[in-house]
């Protein structure tokens, strides 16, 4: 299943209600370093290519980078405790889209929640990220709506 920000309880609700004990669950999540290379290129290109860190300015791009990673882990926590049993985590790094691709290669169904306008079916309900999911991924993929 490919956990989610604000999305991600529906999508192990959904895989913890279709899938048996002795299935193989695997929970993906991805991060795209770019959003971290962007805080430090801001830094360097303001600062100078080493920044000012004789002067205590930490370079932002470190910073964010370790948030997002303490934030995936919180996360995955979460979804595996929610889940209820064994499921093998999956950390991926890069274009979010491509990664969950690639990480759905062998498997037989992606379980997914919807994380456009909800308050609309159709193609706007879906996200780029989740609309290129869907027309790329090597297995079926399962849309459920996430919870309000």
């Amino acid at each position: 299943m490919w956990v989610r920000e604000g999305v991600w309880p529906a999508a192990v609700d959904a895989a913890r209600d279709l899938t048996g004990p002795d299935d193989s669950v695997t929970l993906v999540h991805a991060l795209d370093p770019a959003i971290a290379a962007g805080a430090h290129g801001a830094y360097a290109g303001l600062l100078g290519r080493g920044g000012w860190p004789h002067r205590g300015h930490q370079d932002p791009g470190t910073v964010v980078e370790a948030a997002g990673v303490a934030a995936e882990n919180e996360l995955m926590t979460a979804a595996q405790e929610r889940f209820g049993r064994a499921a093998r985590t999956v950390f991926r790094r890069g274009r979010v889209e491509r990664e969950v691709v690639a990480a759905c290669a062998g498997m037989d169904l992606l379980v997914a929640a919807r994380d456009g306008d909800v308050d609309r079916p159709g193609p706007k309900s879906l996200g780029p990220a989740s609309r290129f999911v869907v027309d790329h991924a090597p297995c079926r993929v399962l849309l459920v709506w996430p919870q309000r």
